[in-house]
């Protein structure tokens, strides 16, 4: 396998745009920011947003980006990404592994406390992870387990017992954990909130009710949630338990939810946000400003096809739905914010073979070709007996919505069909993937660590039903699933590179599972007294821990 973080490429694109000069524009209404101003003119209010709902806070139904924002920060694992994107001790405070690479024993820090004051043990830990493992677990996410840990899938099938997984708290300070391949991101992943611990007792009293308001929850992070609402936001407070809480800078943060992209720029200029994305409309007006700065992160968005719907099903079908898009002109005139074309599933910067990055290696798997797709839309009608009437299933952002347009128009101009668009809200849209009840939908996938494994193992048919899930699909090419088991169990780094690479050319190009749109880039304003507020460019999103307000002038 390819050792974890090769980050400098990451580092460059963040780490110089996360701060930034004094804003003067006269446009800036509230210079100060949007937090609360307290005497002397001291914040403690950072003010941040999403632009989709909180879908859940419990972690083992959370999949989504706006999740992830407030579990990071209000919960801890064993390991937490710094400013630079590579994992240090959090709850842990050290660890060893044995020479083979396959058995891990964390040492956790004396301690560490819940919120409630409850004492955070190793056994915390294990009840997390085995649930996660389990049927319990909704999110999805299983596999981020079970693909490492000894015995994890056997036991989320029910043919293993606890105590034979590989997780065991052998004190109340000491985790042992027994993987089934060395994996050099292992640490990565336990910064990863499927891998955060929950507190048995609490969770089991609370039942149902677990995490359904800030009440039903305790905490382990640096801030605990003192409201929620998921299509309005989330209030957070310093946590005072937490072991780190004296370099935690800001007492508060405020999470928004604000849809509209213009509605989230006029909040920001009237005081009341301290970052803001901006639409591609807005990067000509404010590209030159001192706020301003663009960031990249490792994340692909694509048309997910349902190869259970009659007309997904036809390959000719989705070729000629891929073929018809014009990436380059979605990238550079739709968004035009430093996302960029997409030439496949994994996106630019992932690590290849050392010398080249995976998208090089692999080249562009999604080029656009009309007359191709005019080709491919008639030998698919042809084989179907008819036209099919096509629905695109999208989220109701603005941003989402702004590219399925342009999406809609290029099916239009280039195929000269209509296809309408079905907008629900983030939650309505993954529950409709999750049933099964969509034809083809825009959707996205951000890396969980610096491997293409954490984009290409999504498509892995499952043992029960010989297809990947409903929400990737339901693909079913036994080829595909033998080339990423191989690659998981493959300790050398040459052959299971090569079998993630013909794997993303079955998926993308043979197959055509999915079509690949672009790479996300993001331009936005930052208020210029926020310092550090740190964003991933894959795994967590953001870290309200590290961030500061500057009393600089």
């Amino acid at each position: 396998m390819k050792k974890l973080l090769s980050m400098a490429l990451a580092s460059t694109l963040l780490l110089g745009a996360l701060t930034g000069c004094g804003f003067t524009d006269s446009s800036s209404q509230n210079p100060s920011g949007g937090g609360d101003d307290t005497s002397g003119g001291t914040r403690d209010t950072l003010v941040y947003y999403d632009s989709n709902e909180i879908r859940t806070l419990v972690q083992w139904d959370a999949s989504d980006t706006q999740s992830f924002t407030i579990l990071n920060n209000a919960f801890e694992g064993l390991y937490r990404l710094d400013a630079n994107h590579e994992p240090q001790p959090a709850l842990a405070e050290s660890y060893t592994v044995s020479d083979d690479g396959l058995v891990y024993t964390f040492t956790l820090r004396e301690g560490l406390q819940w919120s409630n004051g409850t004492p955070l043990t190793a056994n915390d830990f294990v009840f997390s992870w085995l649930k996660q493992m389990s049927s319990d677990a909704t999110n999805g996410y299983n596999f981020i387990m079970t693909d490492y840990v000894v015995n994890g899938l056997e036991y989320g099938e029910g043919t293993a017992t606890a105590d034979q997984v590989g997780v065991k708290a052998l004190d109340d300070r000491t985790l042992e954990v027994t993987i089934k391949n060395p994996t050099p991101y292992f640490l990565y992943l336990t910064t990863l909130s499927m891998y955060f611990p929950l507190n048995e007792a609490y969770v089991t009293e609370q039942g149902e009710n677990y995490g359904i308001t800030a009440d039903n929850m305790i905490y382990c992070g640096p801030y605990t949630i003192t409201s929620y609402d998921p299509a309005v936001g989330t209030s957070m407070v310093k946590n005072e338990t937490y072991w780190d809480a004296a370099n935690v800078s800001i007492p508060k943060v405020e999470v928004k939810i604000i849809k509209d992209q213009s509605s989230a720029l006029n909040t920001y200029l009237a005081g009341g946000l301290d970052k803001v994305n901006l639409s591609s409309a807005d990067v000509p007006t404010y590209q030159n400003d001192p706020e301003f700065h663009t960031i990249t992160e490792f994340r692909s968005t694509y048309l997910q096809f349902n190869l259970d719907d009659p007309a997904m099903s036809n390959l000719n079908i989705r070729k000629a739905l891929g073929y018809a898009i014009d990436r380059s002109i979605l990238a550079d005139t739709i968004l035009a914010d430093g996302s960029t074309a997409a030439e496949g599933l994994v996106s630019f910067g992932v690590s290849g073979n050392g010398t080249q990055t995976f998208r090089e290696l692999n080249g562009n798997l999604s080029p656009f070709d009309a007359d191709l797709a005019k080709e491919y839309w008639a030998k698919g009608v042809e084989e179907l007996g008819y036209e099919p009437e096509l629905s695109m299933l999208i989220a109701d952002d603005s941003a989402t919505k702004q590219i399925a347009t342009f999406v809609q128009s290029q099916f239009r101009d280039n195929l000269g069909i209509e296809v309408a668009i079905d907008s629900k809200t983030s939650k309505a849209r993954n529950e409709l993937m999750d049933n099964n009840n969509y034809q083809f939908a825009i959707t996205a996938w951000g890396a969980d660590y610096d491997d293409a494994m954490t984009f290409l193992d999504l498509w892995i048919a499952q043992s029960d039903t010989g297809k990947s899930t409903p929400y990737r699909g339901n693909y079913g090419n036994a080829d595909y699933s033998a080339l990423i088991t191989s690659a998981k169990a493959d300790a050398n780094s040459e052959t299971r590179l090569q079998s993630l690479l013909d794997a993303e050319k079955l998926l993308v190009d043979t197959d055509a599972v999915i079509s690949p749109l672009y790479f996300k880039g993001f331009a936005y304003l930052q208020r210029s007294d926020v310092q550090n507020l740190i964003v991933h460019p894959l795994g967590n999103p953001v870290e309200f821990k590290y961030a500061s307000f500057s009393t600089a002038e």
